[in-house]
């Protein structure tokens, strides 16, 4: 499997209260944010995906694209498009990993791990401040940031960032104890599409392996 695609894959299998706004121009990166999770059920839109990591002294950087759909709580469809295909998705109570190249799905438990995960940011419940520590992280690139600092000390990244822009997310930037970097920007950010019952049930394609763990 590809390391870009491998990074979200291994996130996902590891945002609060709301408050209201005067004036998003003048709104904070929490309150913005805040704001979008009380407001937002269901989202859609792009993701450019650019995992960026240290190989002794030179950097190494991989790109990747596609489409993600959500719906509150822990349901999700996060699918890689270019330079490789592979679905993540999620029914609330199990992550499905599809590699098409492989022909094959790896089914796992969501359990409590979405809610310590980056993933519980965008996907999960509205208590991110249950696990997260969360902090302003100033302006830069046009957007609002939030610092969010997991509170479990055994998971697999450090460090989370979440641009937040006229009161969407923008970006998400995420630093692992490795040193690696995975920015995630999104466009055609669609807040509430009407999502039919059942999308996010998963169907294995035929004649595919299936591999529970």
């Amino acid at each position: 499997m590809n390391t870009g695609r491998k990074t979200f894959a291994s996130i996902v299998a590891l945002v609060a209260a709301a408050l209201t706004l005067p004036s998003l121009a003048q709104a904070t990166a929490l309150d913005q944010f805040k704001s979008f999770v009380a407001a937002t059920k269901s989202a859609r839109g792009d993701f450019t995906q650019r995992v960026t990591k240290n190989d002794g002294a030179a950097k190494a950087a991989t790109t990747s694209s596609g489409t993600f759909e959500f719906a509150r709580p822990g349901r999700f469809i996060w699918t890689y498009r270019k330079p490789y295909e592979q679905v993540l998705q999620a029914d609330g109570e199990r992550l499905y990993i599809y590699d098409r190249d492989l022909n094959q799905v790896t089914v796992r438990k969501l359990g409590n791990a979405l809610g310590s995960s980056p993933a519980a940011i965008l996907f999960g419940s509205n208590d991110l401040e249950k696990n997260f520590t969360l902090k302003e992280g100033g302006e830069h690139d046009g957007m609002e940031w939030l610092q969010v600092t997991p509170k479990a000390k055994d998971t697999s990244f450090e460090q989370v960032g979440i641009g937040m822009r006229d009161g969407l997310p923008g970006a998400m930037e995420l630093r692992d104890s490795f040193g690696q970097v995975t920015m995630l920007t999104f466009t055609r950010f669609e807040k509430n599409p009407q999502l039919p019952p059942g999308h996010f049930k998963f169907t294995a394609p035929k004649g595919a392996d299936v591999l529970e763990q």
